[in-house]
């Protein structure tokens, strides 16, 4: 019988579904393990040969668990809301939900071509209303809660309310917005209950603010920074402004030193650490009040270098501002807005990112220095942001290379700030020298400067010492339609939670996924959608990244109607051990889950600070391009004629991209390639030695590239297991590395072998159960230890070799004993479980029980060498190899060498004079 993937792994894949081979409980008496994947979005391209690089090396973990005796929790499902499916909607008016279902039964086809180890009984869908129904609920939690600082977690928005009645404000210490008010209890008992809730908005951790926002007005709706490129929407590359908004928005920067010090606990890859640590941005410095007599009003300011003080020469506020519109003056007015309106076109990462355009514009209006009372004038430039810091910088130009080009650019002011200082260059604040500038500070240290500086301004009321962040408060709202509907109702004005027995709230039906004539988002099409038939739902729907927020929780109990996840549940599995997926969300979807975790930690929902205990980044597989040479005419024009790699720059050519399925080891198929576009029908070849070489590069994977590679077309000529293998095979896991089928052969000839030793030349299973010698068990435990070390350390790619090495040393040994093979087969089974399922059942075994056998117990004595393979010489030249074991003296040597038929027969009968013997090395016969 040969090896026949097609037939064989459609088979186990039928069982494995049939019999719940992987469903497990939602408990049990053994360790248990998570393993998790990242959310896929369900896209209908479906996927690449890229996409399952990270769901292999999760099932190989998850099965070589299993087999060590863990209950194992190795899900699946979809993060299903999203604006790829609205788009689509919008273009051809067929419902969001239709399009997802589609793909998902695309993605789970191919995911179980595959041949994955999940549990499929526990498969989500963020789409779908039982699961949303949850995501509501978070969010009502969030609303209904505050974040008290001297306990340093959420409470419930009632504590507050209680501390409220009891003494006011005297006694809170709450992250709030910044224009609370301060009143007594018996003020608040006489405030209305809009007043009231009006003032709560500004503690909850779920609330409702005017924002500065990307608004892409061509997709209707509210974009994320990272969904922002160069100013163009990434999907569609439509213009993106800044704009001002009422959004909700979620109050993260509470949580901010926590999830600092989170950083501090989990196994995660240092590169996406620090990129968290950086968005996040941790500053200690001072905040400082800019005087603005004329409107009895100040600007604030947050610096880290409160010790340049005394070196500022103008303030600069974004454009965004709130001061600027009163700032500005008549004179001034038509250059400040028509700069507004430039601004408004970049996005926040360019206008970050552009160092060297230096621009802006004079309000007309000028600032107080708080400690000298010199006027400063203020203006506004795109360089400062709204939604960092205060929205408004001190400029020190002989302290900070930006605010320098600026100063001189517009010929303002710069101030020497040491008596060292050549301020006809950029400064270095860091530079040691005596402050001239003031008394106060006179020839002090940098520490001593920022306390004594510090005091002043809190003696002058103008200033403190302030911890500031870079991170900003996530934005909660999309104006689309395809996402969770936020369950809030509002009564004047002002928003409130529907019952929670009312949830889910579910997605009303719209005649068009489009905003309204009148701007409205297209929630706002749905007719009578109103609570309780009067007052108007929120029309804004959740982020993307809402639902895959805490979607591991949902795994754990993924059919309870009663509980997000049950409290056993939640106390077994507890936290996710561990995650594979790409750094792309180091701070997207990886920070927001953190985030929502300590939520629900501090609202008592479970006891982990942290949902992730370890999460590798999977490297990227890449493309490898192939490329047919098209010849030019003496006028630079394309021909007919495609000369062959090696034979091109004899010729004026130009490269074009083929697609690589039509290219085995870098040869094109003529005839594919002539029927592939209608340019090719009559298409001329310049061969090299009777074949069309095409020529090569790594690039990243897309159509555009032609070098997108199908799994099912690989599964299909190869099969999965050879797949599996061969994707760990290509390099260590976190590496990014090109795909190149020119060595997927050797991996499919590699199955082939293993089917072989359990069959005999007919094809016919022959196996042994004599005793399997010393040889036979090194090979073995070889693999045993080396597959057990890599996958503990998640180093896939050099067990594949060593499979290789162990495979042909066992062919070499003609192995066919039953106990070897049988413990070879558990071992290899994590990466290729096809094929040893049906292995396992041939040999007679328990049909499909292989998945919770009992890995094979290493035995360090069968490495232990007792033997050495002597090279023997006669006359210095090495004739043949002879086994002896290690305790032999050189007596018991030289008899058995010169009793050896082989030995004599090099001697040819000649007289031995001498015999060199040097143990475990040589033996050398003189004659």
């Amino acid at each position: 019988m040969e090896y026949n993937h097609h037939s064989l792994e459609k088979k186990w894949q039928k069982f494995w579904s049939e019999n719940g081979t992987f469903k497990i409980g939602e408990t049990s008496d053994k360790p248990k393990y998570y393993v998790l994947d990242m959310f896929p979005y369900p896209s209908g391209a479906g996927l690449h040969v890229g996409h399952p690089l990270g769901y292999i090396a999760s099932d190989i973990l998850a099965r070589y668990k299993r087999l060590k005796g863990y209950n194992v929790l190795h899900p699946m499902g979809y993060d299903s809301f999203g604006l790829p499916a609205e788009q689509y909607a919008i273009q051809t008016g067929q419902h969001p939900a239709i399009t997802t279902e589609e793909n998902i039964t695309r993605y789970r086809e191919q995911l179980d071509n595959i041949g994955f180890s999940f549990d499929w009984s526990r498969e989500i869908r963020t789409s779908e209303p039982e699961y949303y129904k949850w995501t509501q609920w978070i969010f009502m939690l969030s609303f209904n809660a505050w974040y008290n600082v001297e306990a340093d977690k959420a409470e419930p928005i009632k504590t507050l309310i209680e501390r409220f009645e009891k003494t006011g404000t005297a006694a809170v210490k709450a992250v709030s917005d910044d224009d609370i008010r301060v009143f007594t209890a018996d003020e608040w008992r006489g405030f209305s209950t809009s007043e009231q809730q009006r003032e709560l908005l500004k503690y909850r951790l779920a609330y409702l603010k005017e924002s500065t926002v990307n608004w892409c007005a061509d997709l209707g709706t509210v974009l994320a920074n990272d969904e922002v490129i160069n100013g163009l929407s990434e999907r569609g590359g439509f213009p993106v402004e800044q704009k001002k908004m009422m959004q909700w928005s979620m109050r993260i920067i509470a949580y901010a030193d926590r999830l600092l010090k989170g950083l501090e606990q989990i196994d995660w890859p240092e590169p996406l650490v620090e990129m968290q640590r950086n968005w996040i941005g941790r500053s200690v410095g001072a905040s400082v009040k800019f005087p603005l007599p004329q409107l009895n009003d100040h600007i604030e300011v947050f610096t880290t270098r409160l010790d340049t003080i005394y070196g500022v020469s103008f303030v600069v506020l974004a454009p965004e501002h709130d001061l600027v519109k009163t700032l500005t003056s008549e004179a001034q007015r038509k250059e400040v807005e028509a700069y507004i309106a430039r601004t408004a076109k970049k996005s926040e990462l360019d206008r970050m990112a552009d160092t060297k355009t230096v621009s802006g514009a004079f309000t007309g209006s000028y600032a107080k220095h708080p400690l000298t009372g010199k006027d400063v004038e203020v203006w506004i430039a795109d360089y400062v942001l709204a939604s960092y810091g205060t929205g408004a910088v001190m400029a020190v130009p002989s302290g900070d290379q930006r605010d320098y080009l600026f100063a001189k650019h517009f010929d303002l002011p710069i101030i020497a700030i040491s008596d060292t200082q050549d301020i006809t260059e950029e400064a270095d604040p860091n530079k040691e020298g005596r402050y001239i500038n003031s008394e106060l500070i006179n020839g002090m240290t940098y520490e001593d400067a920022m306390s004594t500086l510090v005091k002043e301004l809190e003696k002058l009321q103008l200033g403190k010492a302030k911890v500031n962040y870079r991170m900003r408060d996530a934005i909660f709202g999309r104006q689309r339609y395809w996402g969770e509907p936020v369950p809030v109702y509002f009564k004047d004005g002002l928003p409130y939670l529907i019952e929670e027995s009312e949830l889910p709230l579910l997605l009303p039906e719209v005649d068009k996924y489009l905003p309204t004539e009148t701007g409205e988002p297209p929630l706002g099409r749905a007719e009578n959608w109103r609570y309780q038939d009067q007052y108007e739902y929120e029309l804004s729907t959740m982020p993307g990244w809402a639902g895959s927020s805490w979607y591991w929780f949902r795994y754990m109990d993924p059919q309870n109607a009663e509980a997000f996840a049950s409290k056993e549940s939640i106390d077994y599995w507890k936290s996710v051990d561990l995650y594979i997926g790409g750094s792309e969300h180091a701070t997207g979807h990886l920070l927001y889950s953190r985030f929502w975790n300590k939520i629900l930690k501090d609202l008592g929902y479970h006891n982990e600070e942290e949902p992730f205990k370890k999460l590798i980044n999977q490297g990227m597989i890449q493309g490898r391009s192939s490329f047919v040479y098209r010849v030019l005419d003496v006028d630079g024009k394309g021909t007919n004629t495609y000369v062959s790699f090696g034979l091109k720059d004899d010729y004026n050519t130009m490269a074009l991209h083929v697609d690589v399925n039509i290219v085995h080891n870098d040869v094109l198929d003529r005839e594919k390639f002539i029927a592939s576009r209608p340019e090719y029908s009559e298409a001329e070849f310049i061969l090299e030695d009777g074949k069309y070489i095409c020529g090569t590069e790594v690039e990243k994977m897309s159509k555009s590239k032609f070098n997108v590679v199908n799994p099912d077309d690989i599964i299909a000529a190869y099969g999965a297991d050879t797949l599996r293998l061969y994707e760990m095979f290509l390099g260590p896991l976190e590496q990014a590395k090109p795909w190149n089928t020119n060595g997927i052969e050797g991996v499919y000839k590699f199955l082939r072998k293993v089917w072989r030793l359990f069959h005999d030349a007919e094809g016919n299973v022959a196996l042994s159960d004599e005793t399997p010698t010393k040889a036979e068990y090194k090979a073995l435990h070889k693999i045993i230890k080396k597959v057990e070390e890599d996958v503990e350390r998640f180093s896939f790619n050099t067990s594949i070799s060593a499979f290789m090495i162990c495979v042909n040393e066992l062919t070499d040994l003609k192995c066919n004993k039953r106990e070897i093979l049988k413990d070879l087969i558990i071992v290899l089974n994590s990466y290729a479980p096809h094929i040893t399922e049906e292995l396992w059942m041939l040999m007679g075994n328990e049909v499909g029980a292989i998945s919770y056998q009992k890995y094979p117990v290493f035995n360090p004595s069968y490495l232990v060498e007792s033997e050495f393979a002597y090279p023997v010489s006669v006359n210095g030249k090495m004739k043949m190899n002879l086994s002896l074991a290690l305790d032999l003296g050189q007596k018991e040597v030289e008899e058995i060498v010169l009793s050896n038929a082989d030995v004599q027969r090099y001697l040819e009968g000649k007289i031995v004079k001498k015999m060199i013997f040097v143990k475990n090395k040589i033996i050398n016969l003189v004659v």
